[in-house]
């Protein structure tokens, strides 16, 4: 009997076995594997009867500007212009929204208009309804807070800092309430006021179609007259921007008496800026003979009145 032979047997007999059961190993290894992997899979994946989950949102700082015009297009529905000018150089711009539309702007210039530097107005201004400008401070009156409260504010520094403001110190406005006044809110004398100015004895309110004078606080004259879309004082007479006459293509300026004004009150032209847009929200002021009319895009300044541009 071969003893070799006998041992090479046992070798191989134990050589496939073990092979078999290493086989075994790693179809089971495989099967777990797989089953983990499936189970993972269900954990993670959405499920079309579970909510939503929230979508990721990403915030970056906002770029400065560099236009000298304000980001809120003067052109929307219910957006005001406002000038206010201290000479043939330097002057004020504002757009201001009825309570619960876009951000009010306001801007600064010292080169007659041709540049503009945004001013803060502070977070809680939701609207502006008037500025006035003179050689010491500026006051606005803007609506603060959500529910726009009626407020006065100056600043003795070009906007950096703001205190409480006189009444009427930044003139009349126009709110959804009505006419804001010196001495409080009265009723608009028309639906749909234009602007608004309020003067040491006179008031006059701007609607479409016709202009409301009133002495004091006396009853509202009816003037009817078309195409006013803002006015200047201008002392002893008022000093209108005019659309869609017979004369004029672009924006004629007009004076009026300011004083003892009747329903049969006439204007007289001054001059014509033809190149001015007729559509569109515009805002008019004067200094002496400097007169500013914003209308468009263009601001443009007259230094004789109005005659010229």
């Amino acid at each position: 009997m071969d003893t070799r032979r006998g041992t090479r047997n046992l070798g191989s007999t134990f050589t496939r076995t073990t092979l078999i059961w290493v086989a075994v190993v790693v179809v089971v290894l495989v099967v777990i594997d797989i089953a983990l992997v499936t189970l993972a899979l269900g954990r993670t994946a959405p499920n079309a009867r579970d909510p939503a989950g929230p979508i990721p949102t990403f915030s970056s700082s906002p770029r400065p500007s560099t236009s000298p015009t304000p980001s809120a297009s003067a052109e929307a529905a219910g957006t005001r212009r406002f000038l206010s000018a201290l000479d043939d150089k330097e002057a004020w711009r504002a757009t201001g929204e009825t309570c619960g539309g876009a951000a009010p702007t306001l801007e600064h210039t010292v080169d007659a208009g041709a540049t503009w530097v945004p001013v803060a107005l502070g977070p809680d201004v939701s609207s502006l309804m008037a500025i006035r400008a003179s050689a010491t401070d500026l006051t606005i009156l803007a609506g603060i807070g959500a529910d726009c409260t009626t407020t006065v504010r100056t600043s003795a520094d070009d906007g950096v800092t703001w205190t409480a403001g006189s009444p009427g110190g930044a003139g009349a406005g126009v709110s959804t309430a009505g006419v804001v006044l010196a001495d409080g809110v009265v009723e608009a004398p028309c639906s749909g006021p234009i602007e608004a100015y309020q003067g040491k004895s006179t008031s006059v309110v701007i609607c479409d179609g016709q202009l409301e004078w009133r002495a004091g606080t006396g009853e509202w004259v009816d003037v009817p007259l078309s195409g006013v879309r803002s006015m200047a004082d201008a002392g002893m007479s008022y000093t209108l921007a005019r659309i869609n006459t017979e004369t004029c293509n672009g924006v004629q300026l007009e004076s009026m008496p300011a004083v003892n004004v009747t329903p049969t009150t006439s204007t007289t032209p001054i001059g014509c800026d033809v190149d001015a847009a007729t559509s569109g929200p515009m805002s008019l002021d004067r200094v002496d003979d400097a007169l500013w009319l914003w209308a468009g895009d263009r601001v443009a300044v007259s230094t004789d009145g109005g005659a010229t541009w």
